[in-house]
């Protein structure tokens, strides 16, 4: 294993979540992968979206807190740019037999991604609201 592999699974720490043998390839990725990872870049993933509700016009900031949560799950299925840069964000902490894993079935990965990445935005609302404009 390449020294920048290891560094990444010692800074992400352990798996979240239970595998079993019934577990899916997807399941398992998601838990020894995807959550750890979000839960090491969370605070970065808060300080991005703030950036961008204030980049477009603070009006996230106006809303009710049901209309916040509206907010961010459009955002990040709407704004291509924006998730992608998210899903950078994800990806460059693979390694790289994660990474050749992810890419055989990319497509449900980046779904479960962005599901998981969604709600972490939404369980962490209060932090944005204290924001100063």
């Amino acid at each position: 294993m390449e020294p920048r592999d290891i560094l990444l699974l010692e800074l992400r720490g352990e798996t979240i979540g239970t595998i079993t043998e019934q577990s899916s390839s997807e399941e398992k990725f998601q838990n020894r992968t995807l959550r750890p990872i979000l839960k090491l870049q969370n605070d970065l993933f808060v300080a991005v979206f703030i950036n961008y509700a204030v980049k477009q016009k603070n009006i996230f900031f106006t809303l009710s807190p049901e209309k916040k949560l509206g907010y961010i799950e459009n955002t990040i299925q709407r704004d291509i740019k924006f998730r992608n840069s998210l899903k950078g964000m994800i990806i460059a902490l693979f390694t790289i037999n994660e990474y050749h894993e992810y890419i055989k079935n990319s497509s449900n990965l980046n779904k479960r991604m962005m599901n998981m990445l969604i709600e972490r935005l939404k369980n962490n609302i209060l932090l944005m609201e204290n924001v100063a404009l």
